[in-house]
């Protein structure tokens, strides 16, 4: 995974906060799970590996709904 050292174009997180067009793109995997529901992990595309430990989410199938629904 690139590290922000060799990103010229890496966002500033710390404009999170200013709203949804400042925060940093975000990753997402399935995690295909044998005994349960599947997952999906979301977690920042420009996170060192050690940020990467802490900051992610995860959803089981089944406990998201498309964006577009709930509007």
């Amino acid at each position: 995974m690139p590290s922000p050292d060799n990103q010229p174009d890496v966002p500033d997180e710390s404009d999170a906060r200013d709203g949804p067009e400042s925060l940093p793109p975000i990753d997402c995997i399935t995690i295909e799970n044998d005994d349960g529901p599947d997952e999906c992990a979301m977690f920042p595309r420009y996170g060192s590996n050690e940020s990467l430990m802490t900051t992610w989410i995860s959803a089981r199938e089944g406990s998201y709904v498309d964006r577009e629904s709930i509007r």
